[in-house]
């Protein structure tokens, strides 16, 4: 709800949620607090995306489906606005770990032949974010598995005939 409407009052979210909004204050004092807890949220569903798809030790196919699928699945459940969440320096830290892990599998990928070598450094770490963030707000019909087919496919194949 938060997603489609960010400025969502905490009657609306209570509503919603199918409880009165009595119930959602006592949880949370504010509806600062509730954004936060929500932004904690997706952080550790990230964190464990990225731990489940095990990035150093997984054969980099296996492993870079594993991410796309575990991130889509995130990005449907926890759909928050990245640049509030961001703000937070403790939230900022905890999503930078996240990229370097992220940033050393890709560049493992291209080591092991995955992903072509000579692109510009952090090309394939900027393209890979906004190719799952497409498919997971565009092709919501898709299960994340399907919907991660879609994205490695088109990150390894392009979407040229050649």
């Amino acid at each position: 709800m938060l997603a489609a409407d960010p400025g969502a009052s905490i009657a609306g979210i209570a509503a919603e949620a199918g409880v009165d909004r009595r119930t959602v204050y006592r949880r949370f004092a504010s509806r600062e607090e509730l954004l936060a807890a929500i932004c904690a949220s997706r952080l550790a569903a990230v964190e464990q995306a990225v731990e489940d798809a095990r990035l150093r030790e997984a054969p980099v196919a296996v492993a870079l489906h594993r991410y796309v699928e575990n991130i889509i699945a995130v990005n449907r459940t926890w759909p928050v606005d990245l640049n509030r969440m961001l703000a937070d320096d403790d939230a900022r830290a905890r999503r930078d770990a996240s990229v370097r892990e992220v940033d050393a599998f890709l560049e493992r990928a291209s080591e092991e032949g995955l992903l072509r070598s000579g692109l510009p450094r952090g090309r394939a770490g900027a393209l890979l974010p906004e190719l799952m963030h497409l498919v997971s707000r565009q092709l919501p019909d898709l299960s994340p598995a399907r919907a991660a087919d879609v994205v490695v496919d088109t990150l390894l194949h392009g979407i040229g005939a050649a």
